[in-house]
């Protein structure tokens, strides 16, 4: 297994991507993936980098983090974010992609590298000797989480949860309008089902009541807070939905010519727009209560449902009790992890872990100086997250501006993003330079 160059252990986004990143400098990868020959549980696609939850890599302004971030990766060559330009579909000021058209160009682009040879097959077992990559994502199968416990004598998880995704041709357009928050984009990147207070709260009822699928004995449900599920939501307060990912805020219903009490959004899922995604509805509820319950929403009384809600369990590693800074393991620094598993979350942060993991690993192979992007930057603000964070409590993160070092002097607030996005991008380059 490591007669060919580096060794990859996973195809999603972060191991994609540092396959990728290790072509570019000339050094070969042997990219292993077990489908088609096994599945996850929240895995259908049999192509590479599959988009199991929402088909949103979320914002694509420089005024949020994770579009800096972005803007980082696409300045370095990234495949990832080649592949998401290159298969977008409107989203407002969000970038979401054509989930089987993103899969199937990363699978193209990987497949037909020179340098790259695609395995397919699950690997049970880490490789004793050369430079491994592991980046296996939350999903991991239980043969290879058994031996990632015996390597780094711990292993955490936390729960994680998909929202539904509906036909098109099965919406009441009567009852749905097209429109995106304070009129980004193109004015119908969405659509929305208004409710009014009755409506509303007759849902956030049901949600509570409704019949949720349990956890195992064993099992203590821990959630990720980005994607904590609708009904849990419910829980904490009448309001909170509302306030949440129901809320009304920049958006008119045409029909009464005002803020509806609450809004449920819907996303497009591909460029035909005949599936939408109903944004922020994660669920652990039954099917029959989601197709039961869904149904009382205005516009989706026949909604005909392509994929149902559904929890799965999510392992992520303690990395900064276990990783260096170049994320490789402290006590083994051939082995490497990238994506998710290594407590980054969310897509893009994915994609950036695998892309520093491909850079250090053939960095490595090449005796080349081993290099981290300084803090300013987004890339290094993530790695120094994951790898300086308080061991005790760890629990993956998004990339956020609370991750990056003070500016200098006093800053207006509203100028205070722009002015960290515009230190980030400076500071990239320079780190370019270096490399």
């Amino acid at each position: 297994m490591s007669e060919y160059g580096i060794t990859i252990i996973g195809a999603g986004l972060a191991g994609c991507e540092a396959a990728w990143q290790a072509a570019r400098r000339g050094i070969p990868a042997t990219l292993h993936e077990m489908k088609p020959e096994k599945y996850s549980p929240a895995h259908h696609l049999p192509g590479l980098a599959e988009l199991v939850c929402s088909n949103s890599l979320r914002g694509d302004s420089l005024e949020n983090a994770v579009g800096l971030l972005k803007e980082e990766l696409r300045r370095c060559g990234s495949l990832v974010l080649e592949a998401a330009l290159a298969t977008r579909v409107p989203a407002g000021g969000a970038l979401a992609v054509d989930r089987q058209l993103f899969s199937d160009y990363i699978t193209e682009k990987i497949s037909t590298h020179p340098l790259i040879r695609l395995e397919r097959g699950e690997v049970a077992d880490i490789p004793e000797d050369g430079t491994v990559i592991i980046a296996s994502g939350p999903l991991t199968s239980d043969a290879l989480a058994g031996s990632l416990a015996r390597l780094t004598g711990d292993r955490l998880y936390f729960y994680d949860a998909i929202a539904p995704i509906v036909t098109a041709s099965s919406l009441d357009m009567g009852r749905v309008f097209a429109a995106s928050r304070y009129g980004k984009g193109e004015g119908d990147d969405y659509l929305n089902c208004p409710l009014n207070t009755e409506e509303y709260r007759c849902l956030v009822d049901e949600l509570i009541e409704a019949e949720k699928v349990p956890a195992r004995e064993f099992e203590r449900m821990v959630h990720f807070e980005g994607c904590m599920p609708l009904e849990e939501m419910a829980e904490r307060g009448p309001e909170t939905l509302r306030f949440g990912p129901l809320k009304p805020v920049g958006l008119t219903d045409p029909r009464t010519g005002a803020e509806p009490h609450a809004v449920i959004q819907l996303r497009a899922e591909n460029r035909d727009k005949t599936m939408y995604n109903l944004v922020g509805f994660q669920t652990k509820l039954t099917w029959p209560e989601q197709r039961r319950i869904f149904r009382m929403i205005p516009g989706l009384e026949r909604a005909e449902f392509v994929r149902l809600g559904s929890l799965h369990r999510n392992t992520f590693i303690n990395a900064p009790a276990l990783l260096l800074a170049t994320q490789q393991l402290r006590s083994d620094p051939r082995i490497l992890f990238a994506g998710q598993i290594t407590g980054v979350e969310g897509y893009v942060e994915s994609a950036a872990s695998g892309f520093l993991a491909g850079i250090t690993a053939a960095r490595r192979i090449s005796d080349q100086p081993l290099v981290v992007p300084p803090p300013e930057t987004a890339l290094g603000a993530l790695m120094a997250h994951i790898t300086n964070a308080d061991a005790r409590h760890f629990q993956p993160m998004n990339v956020n501006y609370g991750l990056f070092p003070e500016l200098e002097g006093r800053v207006k607030k509203k100028e205070k993003r722009q002015r960290l996005a515009e230190r980030a991008l400076k500071a990239l380059e320079e780190w370019r330079e270096g490399l």
